[in-house]
C-alpha cells in the first residue's frame, strides 16, 4: 500500500520522484535556450533535468518538455480541503424533493458574467441536452432555469433575478487572465449586497479554477470545479434551500 504519508511523484518505479514539466521560453530556440530551460529546473530544486523535446514556436517563442526528480513528499494525511458537503441526488429525486419541500417551483438563473464569453460551462449545468449524459436543469421538472448566456452584466443578472423572484444564480466564470474571474465575481457579490438580496438568494459559482474555498472567500455560498454536473448543483441548491427555507418558503 502507497504511504500517505510521504507521497512522492509516480514515473517507472515507486518513489522515483519522476515528473514531467512543459513550458515556453520567450526566446528563439536554440542550444543555449534548451540549456536554459535544463538549468532553470535545477533552480526549481528539481534534480537530474533533461530537455526531451523542444521545439520552435515562431518569432522569438520555444517549448520545451523536461524530466526531471523530484526530491520533496507530501503528507496527504495533513490536507483538508474545502468542499461541498452534500447528497447528490439523482434529477427524479431532486424533482420529487422541491414537490415534497416546497410546493412550487424554483426559479434558477444562470450566466457568464461581464467579459466572459464562454459559455461552455453554464450550458453544461442549464441546456436541457446538459453534458457527458447527464441532464441540464432544463430538463428537470421542478426548475425554472433561465440560461442568460455570455457576457452578461452584473447589473442584468441582479435585474433578472428581481424580474423572475429567482431562489439561486448559478454563475460560469471561465475566463481567468489576471485573475479577472476575481473581480467578477467581487463585484456581483457586492452588488447583490448593496442590493438586499444577497441573503434571499443561493448564490454558486463554477469554473475550472473555481474551487469551494475560494467561492466561500468571494461571498458565495458555494464553488464547484470540473467534473460537475446539474444534479450536483441542483442537490446543493435544494438541500441548502432547505436548511434556510424560512428565508425562501412562504
Amino acid at each position: 500500500m502507497p504511504n500517505h504519508a510521504a507521497v512522492k511523484p509516480y514515473g517507472d518505479t515507486m518513489d522515483d520522484g519522476m515528473i514531467q514539466i512543459s513550458f515556453t521560453l520567450p526566446v528563439p530556440l536554440s542550444n543555449a535556450s534548451k540549456e536554459g530551460a535544463r538549468q532553470l529546473m535545477l533552480k526549481l530544486g528539481l534534480e537530474e533535468p533533461a530537455v526531451v523535446h523542444a521545439e520552435d514556436l515562431g518569432e522569438i517563442f520555444s517549448y520545451y518538455v523536461v524530466y526531471a526528480k523530484c526530491k520533496e513528499t507530501v503528507d496527504l494525511n495533513q490536507i483538508v480541503v474545502p468542499e461541498v458537503k452534500v447528497k447528490v441526488l439523482d434529477k427524479h429525486e431532486v424533482d420529487q424533493f422541491i414537490a415534497d419541500k416546497f410546493k412550487r417551483k424554483l426559479n434558477i438563473v444562470g450566466a457568464c458574467i461581464e467579459s466572459d464569453a464562454h459559455t461552455v460551462g453554464i450550458d453544461a449545468i442549464m441546456n436541457m441536452k446538459g453534458f457527458n449524459g447527464h441532464k441540464g436543469l432544463e430538463s428537470f421538472h421542478e426548475i425554472n432555469a433561465y440560461n442568460l448566456g455570455a457576457q452578461v452584466t452584473c447589473e442584468e443578472v441582479i435585474r433578472k433575478a428581481y424580474e423572475l423572484n429567482a431562489d439561486a444564480i448559478l454563475i460560469s466564470q471561465v475566463v481567468t487572465q489576471k485573475n479577472i474571474h476575481i473581480t467578477n465575481l467581487t463585484k456581483l457579490a457586492d452588488m447583490l449586497e448593496a442590493e438586499g438580496l444577497r441573503e434571499k438568494i443561493i448564490l454558486v459559482v463554477g469554473g475550472p479554477r473555481i474551487n469551494h474555498e475560494l467561492a466561500k472567500e468571494l461571498g458565495y455560498d458555494a464553488g464547484f470545479g470540473p467534473n460537475t454536473y446539474a444534479e450536483h448543483v441542483a442537490s446543493y441548491i435544494v438541500q441548502e434551500m432547505e436548511k434556510v427555507r424560512g428565508v425562501f418558503i412562504g
